[in-house]
């Protein structure tokens, strides 16, 4: 625990006190309750990975790939690669049993250095602007019936991504299992009109739909580069595989649920993002489907009519339960490094009437209305979608240094060092495929703002200069007070 933390603990003994006496029955530091179990597990690995993505845009895979043989063999390449992944993160979250997604790993195998740069980058970009993102999709299916025939004011479109964002936030700190079950819900809602896609696809097919899956390699790219932007696009869909280890603390069982999760959620994302693909090569040509603004609604113009509203309001769904699983996951990421010294210490408190981190969910809930306003934030989260690979890939590399380091650690699941491997090369490949293909200055910004944490580590984390702690107490009293928080015992 850092020196800030120490004095924050000691300084709000009174307020603890003052909160105690509402609740007798409460310990006097709350910690995270294990709620989240096996099939809630998988549902929010799936309800985070299926959001807009497949139901928007696979014709950026097509653009990259430029037919539809390489482009489903990307689809389903991702898939792999994602679930090499997830394996990794299987041993490291049953090796390591942490919540906060890569943090801990990172800081176990490389220090705290890395570790805080991480939490630095993921926190105040990363996650609040694919939160900010995946909202600002929601309300744009949402508002789409009310303006027929034209684009609804981004005023409006704005406004109700930032009503979408309050309310997940409310949910996520009212409850745990609360949210767990709008998890599931929308999960199951995403699932069933993915089936309807599905099916309607196999129906058209074997009514003889497959002029477009003919010669399917005929026309393919082999740009290095181009194939790189396409399995950048495929993954962003993918992009949610290691949620579950941001709340391995939560999670009932982690030893079996962890692996059994990942190995049928994961794999089951993968069967349903080929088969809704080759659904829509049985409807559009690959230039038609180059051309549609939203694949899935013209899809449903398509075959579902009269019925093709179903599919908009299924992108709401699937959007806000992607949403929701965002919240719930980057949450405990900053309640993890504000326990680790990493973050002011109120955002490391839980409640503790609901036993959830509310001061680290409304940070992030603040942060990402924050990204609402700026005109286009995908080119942000474009351009450090490279740095979300780079930690991916020194995750893996984290792995592999404690299979030699870190020996004595117990490994429930153990994967064969040749899959870490895959995962460093592919992410090298990943980040310096765009790079190298397409050089811009922005990376070398997204870079620059990386590195900048270390301004803020040296003389607070490092050096521990208590002025931001002194500042901080109180104003951390305050909040102690109004949210009704405790500190939480760090994990050993």
């Amino acid at each position: 625990m850092s020196e800030g933390q120490k004095k924050s603990t000691s300084h709000n003994g009174s307020v603890t006190g003052v909160l105690e006496a509402k609740k007798q029955d409460q310990p006097k530091a709350a910690a995270l309750q294990q709620n989240v179990g096996l099939f809630s597990g998988i549902c929010l690995i799936v309800g985070t990975m299926i959001g807009s993505g497949i139901f928007i845009s696979p014709k950026a895979v097509l653009e990259g790939t430029g037919a539809v043989g390489p482009s489903l063999s990307v689809w389903a390449a991702c898939g792999v690669l994602a679930t090499l992944g997830a394996l990794c993160y299987a041993e490291l979250g049953t090796m390591i049993t942490k919540s906060g997604g890569e943090y801990p790993y990172l800081m176990e195998a490389f220090g705290p250095v890395l570790a805080y740069l991480y939490s630095w980058t993921t926190i105040m970009v990363l996650k609040p602007s694919s939160f900010a993102i995946i909202a600002l999709s929601c309300a744009e299916y949402a508002s789409a019936p009310f303006y027929p025939g034209c684009t609804p004011p981004q005023v409006i479109t704005k406004c109700l991504a930032a009503a979408c964002i309050f309310l997940i936030t409310i949910v996520n700190c009212m409850s745990v299992k609360l949210a767990s079950r709008v998890q599931n819900f929308f999960t199951a809602a995403k699932l069933l009109i993915i089936v309807v896609i599905v099916v309607a696809g196999i129906v058209l097919l074997a009514q003889g739909n497959t002029q477009n899956l003919k010669d399917p390699f005929t026309g393919a790219t082999t740009s290095f580069g181009a194939i790189g932007l396409a399995f950048y696009n495929g993954l962003w869909a993918y992009d949610g595989w290691n949620q579950l280890n941001f709340i391995t603390e939560e999670l009932k069982n982690p030893y079996r649920n962890l692996p059994l999760a990942i190995i049928i959620g994961i794999p089951l994302v993968t069967v349903c993002y080929v088969l809704v693909n080759v659904a829509y090569f049985s409807v559009m040509t690959p230039v038609e489907l180059l051309q549609s603004p939203a694949v899935a609604v013209t899809f449903g113009d398509r075959v579902l009519y009269p019925l093709s509203w179903v599919v908009p309001l299924f992108v709401v769904f699937s959007t806000f339960g992607a949403a929701n699983g965002s919240c719930f996951t980057s949450g405990r990421l900053t309640y993890v490094a504000g326990r680790e010294g990493h973050m002011v210490s109120i955002l490391s408190y839980i409640s503790i009437n609901r036993y959830t981190p509310a001061p680290a969910l409304m940070f992030n809930g603040i942060l990402s209305i924050i990204y609402i306003i700026p005109a286009d934030i995908n080119t942000l989260i474009n351009y450090f979608s490279f740095a979300q690979w780079l930690f991916y890939g020194l995750t893996c590399l984290a792995l592999i240094v404690m299979r030699f380091t870190r020996k004595e650690l117990h490994r429930p699941v153990k994967v064969p060092i040749i899959i870490p491997v895959v995962v460093v090369i592919v992410s090298c490949y990943l980040v310096l495929a765009p790079i190298i293909d397409k050089p811009e200055l922005e990376y070398l910004y997204c870079t620059v703002f990386i590195v900048s944490g270390l301004l803020l580590y040296v003389p607070f984390i490092h050096f521990k200069f208590n002025w931001v702690h002194r500042i901080m107490s109180p104003l951390t009293l305050h909040l102690q007070l109004l949210l009704e928080v405790v500190p939480t015992e760090k994990i050993e």
